[in-house]
């Protein structure tokens, strides 16, 4: 993606990017057949619309793109991939601020996932306008795109093992810590839930640990669920409801991005990233309705449903986690369709008992144009998860409140002066939008590293 943010200005093209509300403004710069030329393509500066003026000797001698009030991030997004290959340049050159967010839209539409297909052509350059800021762009732009590789990537080449390998791999282009505890040593280590859910495959579970920076700053810790493929285990998910399982690790695939963007920009925190990775398969091995296992933190819990697996693995490493009492402790993950029928694909829900970090949170997704949409940890509904033979029950026996429950479980395992944030993610783009293409996708990190980077401070710039 960034190949295609260019320092050398060279023969390059301009592109004037604008609204509508400046395109009387822009017409006045332009020569006369400029001006007949947009007249007679009847340009308007609509949101996406774009013009290629020609030059005297049938060349382009500018492009014009329209978009909206307050769309900055995504104004270029799709240009990348609609213009002939070659060089271009803004011109006028925008605000640092703007041109940071332009310059990263113009390098998420420059992502294609090519592992198993190549693509026909390439893509446009663009010469890095002058005021963006390119150490927030590229670290932004490689942990996005590292995230929605590793969700793309299907299940066959994304095993437990592949997962903990990308943490691993990350640890050392950052000189950090790196631990994985896979198989039977899970339960040595006493991560039952993590071990139980993942026992079923011939792909052993795991959970990779990673640590980075002063030990003396403030802890940041990161829980991603990572379920490589989900089957619902033996209570068995239908055909079409198993079809996109790939993508339930987008919650572990989203915070190694955010980890990557965080270590990247060197942010003073002390980061441990955890990642419990495992398969729900079908064996004759798998965990079953109405088993009983005790998790990491001694609650006892009670299967209700083998399909809810996510709160399973992550209850244990929240139970980790919370253990050091992080300043900041954020989890996310793929863990509810009742979250996708409340806000639909492209709003992450948001749970935090802390109303200032979920203030923070809000304010970072509204700035961001990276949604998130808090939904409440409503006490009454805890009776939900009550169980006549354990502490808790992994799931409800009613068909309300679905996300709520379980953000409700995974609250248990947390304490409750913790800072702690539980994001429901559906990690996945329905549709191609400029610089969204469809597929896996990192949504509400850049919401996070913001927040991160305002509680905590900006780093080596």
């Amino acid at each position: 993606m960034l190949s295609h943010l260019v320092g050398d200005a060279g023969d390059s093209v301009p592109i004037t990017a604008l609204t509508a509300d400046r395109l009387e403004s822009a017409l006045a710069t332009l020569d006369e057949a400029g001006r007949r030329w947009l007249q007679a393509t009847a340009f308007t500066a609509e949101p996406g619309k774009i013009a290629l003026l020609p030059d005297v000797k049938g060349g382009l001698a500018r492009v014009l793109i329209g978009y909206g009030r307050d769309e900055e991030r995504w104004a270029l997004a799709g240009l990348p991939d609609a213009l002939p290959v070659g060089r271009y340049r803004l011109d006028p050159l925008p605000t640092p601020g703007v041109a940071t967010r332009m310059a990263l839209g113009w390098a998420l539409g420059c992502y294609a996932f090519t592992r198993y297909k190549e693509r026909k052509r390439g893509f446009a350059d663009l010469v890095w306008p002058a005021g963006a800021d390119r150490g927030a762009v590229e670290r932004l732009a490689r942990g996005i795109g590292l995230a929605r590789d590793l969700i793309n990537t299907p299940a066959e080449d994304m095993g437990p093992g592949e997962l903990t390998g990308a943490v691993a791999d990350l640890a050392a282009r950052h000189q950090a810590e790196c631990h994985i505890i896979a198989g039977d040593a899970l339960l040595a280590e006493n991560y039952p839930t993590i071990h139980a859910v993942g026992r079923a495959s011939a792909r052993p579970p795991a959970l990779a640990d990673l640590r980075w920076g002063d030990p003396a700053a403030p802890k940041l810790t990161l829980v991603g669920k990572g379920v490589c493929f989900d089957s619902g285990g033996l209570d068995l998910k239908t055909a079409s409801g198993m079809r996109l399982m790939k993508k339930d690790m987008g919650g572990a695939a989203t915070l190694i991005g955010l980890a990557s963007a965080v270590m990247e920009a060197a942010l003073p925190v002390r980061l441990r990233l955890l990642v419990p990775a495992v398969e729900n398969a079908v064996s004759g091995n798998a965990f079953r309705p109405l088993d009983i296992i005790r998790t990491r933190k001694g609650v006892t819990v009670e299967i209700g449903n083998t399909d809810a697996e996510g709160r399973l693995i992550l209850c244990d490493a929240l139970a980790e986690a919370d253990r050091e009492r992080p300043a900041l402790l954020l989890d996310m993950a793929t863990l509810t369709g009742a979250a996708r029928t409340a806000l639909g694909p492209e709003l992450p829900a948001l749970f935090s008992p802390d109303d200032r970090l979920a203030a923070d949170l809000l304010a970072a997704a509204e700035a961001e144009q990276d949604p998130l949409w808090r939904l409440p940890l409503w006490p009454p509904y805890r009776k939900m998860l009550k169980s006549g033979v354990a502490d808790l029950n992994n799931v409800s026996e009613s068909a309300f409140a679905g996300a709520i429950v379980a953000a409700l479980y995974l609250q248990e395992f947390v304490a409750k002066d913790t800072a702690w944030a539980h994001i429901d993610t559906y990690a996945w783009s329905q549709t191609s939008r400029p610089g969204r293409p469809e597929g896996g996708e990192a949504l509400a990190l850049r919401a996070l590293y913001a927040a991160i980077e305002r509680r905590f401070g900006r780093g080596d710039r």
